[in-house]
């Protein structure tokens, strides 16, 4: 796991003074690690029923497209207001500083759909949090919230008790 968090480069100050941003983009952009990124999230699900995985926007969507591709199983975008193209359920959640909304297509599950939720990265916990009130508020039933990495220090897990959390990945 040490190789693939070297990998991910730090941008200081970023997007305001006194964040070190964890930009992601240097191992999606190297083959090798994304394959084996992928690999070691989709390995744990193998063998269990997985109906679709939720990506959030918009990294999610990238890391969710391809656990999806990998477990041979649908994707759910979970989008910016505006994005989606039918009936939707909507979320306003707060922010450090502010408020942010979601949507996702009513229709997105079947009732008792097994899915995992996929984020690039867990920092806070808000985004997720509110992922999670929408996926269960359509029925479904979540297995798992997956991240790609997890800033530890933020303690964004604490916000999403009652599921479970995988972060391949830990700072």
């Amino acid at each position: 796991m040490e190789e693939l968090k070297k990998i991910i480069r730090d941008i200081p100050d970023f997007p305001k003074k006194g964040i070190v941003f964890k930009d992601i983009t240097t191992l999606l952009s190297d083959g090798r690690s994304f394959h084996r990124m992928v690999d070691l999230i989709a390995h744990r699900y193998v063998g269990q029923r997985i109906d679709k995985i939720v990506g959030v926007e918009a990294r999610g969507f990238v890391l969710g497209s391809a656990l999806a591709y990998k477990l041979g199983v649908g994707v759910t975008l979970v989008r910016k207001p505006g994005k989606l193209p039918y009936k939707v359920r909507q979320i306003t959640y707060d922010l450090e500083y502010g408020t942010d909304t979601l949507e996702i297509h009513e229709d997105a599950f079947e009732p008792g759909d097994k899915v995992i939720i996929a984020d690039d990265l867990l920092a806070t916990g808000g985004t997720v949090s509110a992922v999670i009130k929408l996926v269960k508020g359509l029925g479904a039933d979540i297995v798992e919230c997956a991240f790609m990495a997890e800033l530890e220090f933020l303690e964004g897990r604490k916000k999403l008790s009652g599921v479970n959390v995988f972060s391949l990945l830990k700072f």
